[in-house]
């Protein structure tokens, strides 16, 4: 199973903005759902967006709701996270999660892309 492959993460400034892309990889037929997770140093992992496969539906978690936007290329079977007007709050390490139907916990995780936030 091809792993889920992010980039697009580097050092911005406060109120500065950043895209992240995900290659879904692999086969893409049965996925259900896209995510992107992030973790913190010394934090628990926590859930950012994500968008359905098919239907191009897309949920945030509040933290991020209106600042951030998931999209996907079913063509080009690319994932991408706009991230405008970051925070230092921001500043971790994002995982592109591949879901098919297991649940996110039983997805296919990409190895995380970091994004630093200068204040």
């Amino acid at each position: 199973q091809v792993q889920p492959v992010e980039s697009g993460g580097g050092l911005v400034q406060a109120g500065g903005s950043l895209r992240l892309s995900c290659a879904a990889s692999g086969r893409t037929f049965g996925i259900y759902r896209m995510g992107w997770f992030r973790q913190a140093p010394g934090k628990e992992r926590e859930f950012v967006a994500a968008i359905g496969w098919s239907g191009g539906n897309s949920y945030y978690a509040d933290s991020v709701q209106g600042r951030f936007t998931i999209s996907r290329d079913k063509n080009t079977n690319m994932v991408y996270l706009q991230m405008n007007g970051l925070e230092p709050t921001d500043t971790a390490v994002y995982y592109c999660v591949r879901d098919r139907s297991t649940g996110w916990n039983g997805g296919d995780w990409g190895q995380g892309t970091q994004v630093t936030v200068s204040s």
